[in-house]
């Protein structure tokens, strides 16, 4: 599977007790901005747990609706929700050709799903994806250590912005969702 996403920048971070998932509005269809508002991350699970995703929208949106699906099947368990969504994504005929990537967290992690069946938790507590993300993710790296009194919510939004400035499939019309918990 090779994706091109040309599409969004989405960064999800975990710091000093909250969790916070930033995406910029931008939709993109070829070299046209079709949206500039487009809403990329969504709570789920009784808002115990941030999704976003890149690529193409439907896709993603698809996605997302699979793993609420199985969020409810496994009790809000992140990680078997996740495993199970990309074994199903793989192997099913039809969502193996969804081209998406989707971050999702809640307070105790962060993962990475894929269509090649790839769930990944980074060592850093910080996860990238879409257009900028290699750009918002090295700028929520430097932020959380140059800038310790920032908070994941800050951190994820100045990474996105950067990310705007860099990447043209991305925009400076930046939405956060932030899940708080204790350190």
């Amino acid at each position: 599977m090779n994706f091109d996403f040309r599409a969004t920048t989405v960064l999800a971070i975990k710091h000093k007790g909250e969790v916070a998932m930033a995406s910029d509005g931008q939709v993109t269809l070829g070299n046209t901005i079709m949206k500039a508002g487009a809403k990329k991350v969504r709570y789920l699970y009784n808002a115990n747990v941030l999704a976003g995703f890149a690529g193409a929208s439907a896709d993603g949106f698809t996605l997302l609706e699979k793993f609420e699906i199985k969020l409810e099947e496994y009790h809000g368990n992140l990680e078997r929700a996740a495993v199970e969504l990309a074994k199903e994504w793989r192997t099913d005929k039809i969502l193996r050709k969804l081209e998406a990537l989707l971050v999702v967290g809640n307070i105790e992690k962060l993962l990475l799903i894929s269509g090649n069946g790839d769930v990944i938790e980074p060592d850093n507590d910080i996860i990238a994806i879409g257009s900028g993300g290699a750009y918002a993710q090295a700028a929520a790296l430097a932020m959380v250590k140059f800038a310790g009194d920032m908070t994941a919510k800050e951190i994820a939004y100045e990474s996105v912005k950067i990310a705007s400035g860099i990447c043209i499939y991305t925009n400076d019309n930046i939405k956060v969702e932030v899940l708080a918990g204790g350190e």
